[in-house]
């Protein structure tokens, strides 16, 4: 066994269990965790802002599937990667930030990097935090955080060590267990159960989200046999093609979608917390029965009250359950209600942010089908997130829950360190791009083929918007924005400002096969102008 000081065996043993990137920014007191990275055969993506780093964690673990792994320093670094661990726990994201502590904070006052109580901070944005006082501990630790992320609902945690403990020598870790547990499976009766509900009801609506992604290849369908129509959260796009005749999109926050599920006489809602953020609403419209279906004792039990709450890994019970229903079933759903009522929404949302929706099919029509995207909160971001067709599951990516501004860019870059040569596209409004426009650097460093559309209407649109529908006169919404372009080229980046849709897909088209970040500057009326 070879014998190395416990930072360096951290590293060493995260390759073992499958870990090829870390996010991170090195310093005085995380260094030793640097000390493994090179020899255990680590990438480290160097961040300019320890929220940059956390972002790209994100990023990347919605991407690939994997943990996104970062290292940062005690106090002001594992603060800065507070917002993006809100962000991961909210979405339901599996980050691991393991950072340094402080051997002692009680007695002895005025230490570099000193914080009260930073296993506690952690723990408010958190699934947990704990702080690890032995090598033994570390490894427990991270193997526990890691089967979690796996098995469970997936999370960030947090593991910080002291000093002293990733200075000292410590063997290696274990070597990884085998196998993980199975994701629990729905008890045959809770099949039976939901089977006969199905089998009962003449007019089913679905309704799924993000949990339902993994494996729909075996029950989609099984599904579409059904005849049943559907929803989608705005996280689950993608999983019910967006061309299929029943399906009602991603438009569960349109406020007469209440009306329709209230048509219904079963809801099935699958691998979806039915947030605030999903609806915009207290109450999902249903009068008919609720079924659950989820990973999460806490979604299994929230406001919704569900009439059938089925604890179980979504995928898995959907495609064992569907299987077994047969033919092709009679509903009274038809496909010109659904069209007519889509068409309706359609025009609501260009009504209420005019400009956008010709951006976005210019958009669709430009960009390879299996192109990924990763929006930031921003109005055309609100918009496209309801009406642009997606047709797999989990290739737009929102700060959906937290909302945090700046979350595009470096999470962009995260997914594309993931995938590679698969397109990757960012897309911010002017005011969130300056959160985190720092991470431009990185991109640039790694020569990433990226476009970073900005949504340029030089102001806080949707605040004002807000600000006027609550008679308030509007009050710091206007901003005064750099010049983007030249902005982009003192990074070293490529920089475009398309005048008109057609210039606007020759911009992305050109960036798609740039060697290098483009930053795409995208005026609010540029749909206007080209009329």
């Amino acid at each position: 066994m070879t014998i190395r000081p416990l930072g360096a065996q951290i590293s060493h043993m995260l390759k073992d269990r499958g870990v090829d990137v870390i996010f991170g920014i090195p310093g005085v007191h995380n260094q030793e965790m640097y000390r493994g990275i090179e020899e255990a055969g680590i990438t480290h993506v160097l961040a300019r802002h320890e929220q940059g780093a956390g972002f790209m964690a994100d990023g990347y673990a919605r991407a690939t599937g994997k943990p996104g792994v970062a290292y940062v320093i005690s106090g002001p670094g594992l603060c800065n990667i507070m917002t993006p661990m809100g962000q991961a726990y909210s979405d339901s994201v599996p980050m691991l930030v393991i950072s340094s502590v402080l051997d002692e904070t009680e007695a002895k006052r005025g230490q570099l990097h000193q914080m009260k109580d930073q296993e506690g901070a952690a723990a408010a944005v958190c699934d947990w935090s704990v702080t690890a006082r032995t090598a033994e501990a570390s490894y427990q630790l991270i193997d526990r955080a890691l089967m979690q992320m796996e098995t469970g609902v997936p999370s960030p945690k947090h593991i910080q060590v002291p000093i002293a403990q990733l200075e000292a020598n410590a063997d290696p870790a274990p070597d990884r267990a085998d196998e993980w547990p199975y994701r629990p499976e729905a008890a045959p009766l809770q099949r039976i159960a939901l089977i006969d509900r199905i089998n009962a009801a003449k007019r089913p609506l679905f309704i799924f989200g993000a949990g339902a992604a993994h494996g729909v290849e075996r029950w989609l369908s099984h599904f579409l046999r059904l005849n049943a129509a559907s929803f989608t959260t705005y996280a689950g796009r993608g999983i019910i093609p967006d061309d299929s005749p029943l399906h009602f999109g991603a438009t569960l926050a349109r406020a007469s979608s209440a009306a329709v599920i209230a048509s219904s006489d079963l809801v099935v809602a699958v691998g979806t917390r039915l947030s605030e953020v999903d609806l915009w609403r207290d109450h999902l419209g249903n009068d008919a029965p609720l079924v659950r279906i989820d990973l999460d004792p806490e979604v299994l039990s929230d406001c919704h009250k569900a009439d059938t709450r089925i604890l179980a890994d979504a995928s898995a019970h959907l495609t064992e359950s569907l299987m077994q229903l047969g033919g092709e079933k009679q509903t009274t759903w038809t496909g010109a209600e659904v069209a007519s009522t889509r068409a309706r929404w359609r025009a609501e949302i260009d009504a209420e942010r005019p400009g956008i929706l010709p951006v976005a099919d210019a958009l669709k029509q430009t960009v390879p089908a299996n192109t990924m995207f990763y929006s930031d909160m921003t109005q055309f971001a609100y918009s496209a997130k309801e009406v642009y067709p997606m047709d797999r599951p989990g290739h737009w990516h929102h700060p959906y829950g937290f909302g945090t501004l700046g979350y595009a860019l470096p999470a962009a870059i995260g997914g594309k360190i993931g995938l590679g040569d698969q397109p990757v596209i960012a897309i911010l409004g002017d005011y969130g791009f300056q959160y985190t426009v720092q991470e431009l650097a990185v991109a640039v460093e790694l020569e990433l083929t990226l476009p970073i559309i900005i949504w340029d209407n030089g102001k806080l649109g949707e605040i004002e918007d807000s600000m006027v529908r609550a008679q308030i006169a509007p009050n710091a919404v206007i901003q005064r924005n750099p010049d983007f372009l030249k902005l982009a080229e003192a990074y070293g980046a490529a920089a475009a400002e398309p005048t008109d849709l057609d210039a606007f897909k020759s911009a992305i088209q050109t960036a798609l096969q740039a060697k290098g970040p483009t930053v795409i500057r995208v005026k609010s009326d540029i749909a206007l102008t080209s009329n």
